[in-house]
């Protein structure tokens, strides 16, 4: 049922604004592996308008953002708004494409982004991102021994994707399960890492549990050591930035030219 109007929805967006939705996936908890039950989902887009759009003298708005009944919020990115993210190692964009619930992809336009992806990707920079998340969720949300567990994760997979960083030097996967099966992750982390999922799992997103005593100096060490590290991860960045022009060349819409758009 809630596909069926994920599905409205992006139908809505491309006859609302005259835009053709090349790629549509679920982002966020949903798309990590752990949602609450009453998660919201949270769908992302990346269209691409018709050519006249793109030879405009002046940019117009590049940001769809619609909140809809049900816990249901979709938005997205422009096409050229996107790849000039992508070409700054944007995670969120990323991160999109290794969704593991797809709602809409062009095959083509999928397999040319994942496949540009890794030629941008810089690790250093993906560390920072990744810690400055895992800092600011340690700072705000779990400062007391009474914290909420969606809080916890959302410390816990960031801090994982710096591990699979530092490790891998790639994007890190989406789903936190395949964060937490890599080699470097030890069994006694997997351990208590699941035991606290399967409790998650029963609560709400607003609920409360107390802090396990051994979490807080593991959380700490983790945050000092990837202080340090990241830098070192700095590379050259020698990505040819015409690969993305063609992405653009190609996945413009001229089939929906002067297509009307419906009234809001």
């Amino acid at each position: 049922m809630k596909d069926d109007a994920i599905q409205q929805a992006i139908e809505a967006i491309e006859a609302d604004y005259g835009v053709n939705v090349l790629y549509a996936a679920e982002s966020g908890s949903r798309a990590w592996g752990f949602a609450s039950p009453d998660s919201d989902y949270d769908v992302r887009l990346v269209y691409a308008h018709a050519l006249d759009w793109y030879v405009s003298v002046f940019e117009s708005r590049d940001v769809i953002e619609r909140m809809l009944p049900g816990d249901l919020d979709v938005s997205g990115w422009e096409l050229r708004k996107s790849l000039r993210l992508m070409s700054k190692c944007n995670l969120a964009f990323n991160e999109w494409f290794g969704s593991p619930i797809v709602y809409r992809q062009n095959p083509a336009f999928a397999s040319a982004i994942r496949d540009l992806i890794p030629r941008f990707f810089q690790p250093a920079r993906a560390i920072f991102h990744y810690l400055n998340m895992a800092s600011s969720t340690y700072t705000n949300h779990l400062s007391s021994d009474q914290v909420r567990l969606k809080k916890l994760f959302y410390f816990l997979r960031p801090m994982l994707a710096c591990r699979w960083i530092e490790h891998a030097r790639t994007q890190p996967p989406t789903e936190f399960s395949r964060l937490t099966a890599g080699p470097w992750v030890s069994d006694e982390e997997r351990a208590w890492i699941a035991e606290l999922e399967g409790r998650k799992a029963a609560q709400r997103e607003g609920d409360n549990s107390t802090l396990p005593p051994f979490l807080r100096p593991w959380m700490q060490a983790q945050l000092n050591y990837f202080t340090g590290i990241g830098p070192t991860l700095a590379r050259k960045m020698e990505a040819d930035p015409a690969a993305l022009d063609e992405v653009l060349r190609t996945f413009v819409a001229p089939g929906i030219q002067g297509k009307p758009l419906r009234a809001s």
